[in-house]
């Protein structure tokens, strides 16, 4: 009988961690269309000849009890890097985010899901160096993999989409 009991025990732990488990890897539901990019990725930019190359390993993450997504990213083992933070606001009924990054400047914006698989973040830029002020970037998941197209409005205009795509990736994201 002693047995028995310590079956059903296990089998009734065995549930209920399979339960608990998948309730702590649960999004929002605001957030559900980030559930592919979970993990490690990175992308080699498309540099002119002659010029040193570019990598980009991001880590999304689920984060606060699924209630947002959490994004680090650095480029070139650090020479650059930033953290975002997606989230759902209620008061504004839309996604938002804020990205700091080892420049000194920071971003605020929404998002906003075109489909399933595809949506489009606007960014307003404090800080920026360089004169940009506004960023635009589409992205849309296809095959395991993202593409990204990203606008910058630099000193009043905007510049020509740089484009790169995302695969899985093992690499880890380092900051100097």
């Amino acid at each position: 009988m002693t047995y028995l009991k310590a079956m059903m025990l296990l089998l009734s732990l065995s549930i209920f961690s399979i339960h608990a488990n998948s309730k702590t890897d649960s999004l929002a539901p605001e957030l559900e269309i980030f559930a592919p990019y979970l993990g490690t990725w990175q992308a080699d930019f498309n540099t002119q000849k002659g010029e040193a190359s570019i990598q980009d390993v991001s880590k999304w993450q689920r984060t606060l009890n699924g209630k947002a997504i959490r994004i680090s990213h650095a480029i070139n083992e650090g020479e650059y890097g930033g953290e975002s933070m997606i989230f759902y606001d209620r008061k504004k009924q839309s996604l938002v985010f804020y990205y700091f990054t080892t420049a000194g400047f920071y971003t605020k914006g929404i998002i906003k899901v075109l489909s399933p698989t595809q949506f489009v973040a606007y960014e307003d830029v404090t800080g920026s160096q360089e004169g940009i002020t506004k960023v635009k970037s589409t992205n849309e998941f296809k095959d395991q993999q993202f593409v990204v197209s990203t606008s910058y409005l630099k000193k009043g205009e905007w510049t020509k989409p740089q484009i790169r795509t995302y695969y899985p990736s093992k690499k880890e994201v380092k900051f100097k």
